[in-house]
């Protein structure tokens, strides 16, 4: 295969998403009246995006030695991602998850981690051949262990290429891995952890929380839902982009929708206003489209 342009390291998780008239609270059961699977993970779905968006993108994870792993693999080949160094973790299931849709579309989740949580070094030395070429850009999540994070964004970093970080589920990161960081993206609830802001629940807000991460980062993305999203660096250039209007069908997996599109962006060497109009296309896109109908993209 082609050198790739964009180069996944991160988790891959089977979905199982149900449908229901509202999320349970504790001690509640609720009965829903549909259900699905769904190939996801963070890592997969920007993998994914990455490659819908066009161009080249290749996937470093793990998966477990059962259906659930052979069907992520699958998804990623049959959606045109280069799957060689997704490797079988023996003993350890797929990691998976279970989201719940209330029928204004929004939702909540519970993760295993799995397999998932098995990468690290070794898995980015037997990807060599492809992290020596991902001269353009890394993508990373918090979702597989801060060691393979680290180790993965050294090895692209010696080899001349960009290290975007997206802070998602959020949690505390070490200065090393932030030094090695050149763009990180954040939603809202992350930004409020990341920079020590109340409240991010406006464009503004965002702005302001892109422009504290500044002082961590060298540049910082935020995205506010149907706000829109804010960016800033240390060049002095910051804007903000309000979000497209459309009728929302289900905000799953929007967040990773923008950001394995605006990925592609940069790869094709698209400035950062322009990458990122396109990615906030993209998640409009995305949210205004019923599950069903996704893969048609």
């Amino acid at each position: 295969m082609t050198a790739p342009l964009v180069t996944v390291f991160g988790s891959l998780h089977y979905d199982i998403m149900v449908e229901a008239p509202d999320r349970p609270r504790k001690g509640e059961t609720v009965t829903g009246h549909a259900w699905q699977p769904k190939c996801g993970g963070k890592g997969g779905n920007q993998a994914v995006s990455a490659a819908r968006a066009g161009v080249r993108s290749a996937m470093i994870g793990a998966v477990g030695d059962d259906d659930f792993g052979r069907a992520l693999v699958g998804n990623l080949a049959r959606r045109g991602v280069d799957s060689r160094f997704v490797r079988v973790a023996p003993g350890a299931g797929s990691g998976m998850s279970v989201a719940i849709f209330d029928a204004g579309g929004d939702y909540g989740a519970v993760i295993v981690s799995g397999s998932n949580l098995t990468l690290g070094e070794k898995d980015i030395a037997a990807a060599t051949e492809v992290v020596a070429q991902t001269a353009v850009l890394l993508l990373l999540q918090n979702e597989v262990p801060e060691a393979a994070n680290i180790a993965a964004a050294r090895a692209v970093k010696a080899h001349g290429g960009r290290v975007v970080l997206n802070a998602a589920p959020a949690r505390k990161l070490s200065g090393e891995l932030i030094a090695l960081t050149d763009i990180v993206i954040v939603n809202a609830l992350e930004a409020e952890f990341l920079a020590g802001v109340a409240v991010v629940d406006t464009l503004e807000g965002a702005a302001e929380a892109a422009r504290m991460l500044v002082d961590f980062y060298p540049a910082a993305i935020v995205t506010a839902g149907g706000e829109g999203v804010a960016y800033c660096d240390r060049d002095g250039q910051a804007f903000a982009l309000s979000a497209l209007p459309v009728k929302v069908v289900s905000t799953h997996g929007a967040g990773d929708e923008f950001v394995g599109a605006f990925a592609a962006g940069l790869a094709r060497g698209h400035r950062v206003e322009a990458a990122l109009a396109a990615a906030n296309a993209a998640a409009a896109l995305l949210v205004a489209t019923p599950e069903r109908q996704r893969e048609a993209i």
